[in-house]
């Protein structure tokens, strides 16, 4: 009898530790990650129309994507939703990545484009 109950004991702990409400890599988080890419690039492009300053470009971009994630994630402290440090931390690596891809994509494709070659 101890046996099955040490048996019933260990399985249903086990069972509760695989069963993560809210795991790492669910499929929200990338959404998360996706968004904030998106809108630290659109935030970096954007600003791109009013400076030349690409140090600005990044953390404008990046403080644009971060705050909505933060406020995001504030909405959902308040009730509108479920709280997540995970959603928030990929939140961040969501900003980082779009503002590398934007600085790359302004760097290599872009200003070689806009800015004409030596005369000869």
């Amino acid at each position: 009898m101890r046996a099955l109950a040490l048996t019933l004991f260990f399985a249903s702990s086990v069972g509760y530790a695989q069963t993560d409400p809210d795991p790492w890599l669910g499929s929200d988080k990338a959404l998360h990650f996706g968004v904030s890419a998106g809108l630290a690039g659109l935030g970096y492009a954007g600003t791109a129309f009013f400076t030349d300053d690409v140090k600005l470009r990044l953390i404008i971009g990046g403080a644009f994507s971060l705050s909505l994630g933060a406020a995001k994630e504030l909405a959902d402290l308040a009730g509108w939703g479920h709280p997540s440090w995970k959603d928030f931390t990929w939140d961040v690596i969501g900003t980082a990545t779009g503002l590398v891809v934007a600085w790359l994509i302004d760097t290599f494709v872009i200003t070689p484009l806009l800015v004409p070659a030596p005369a000869r």
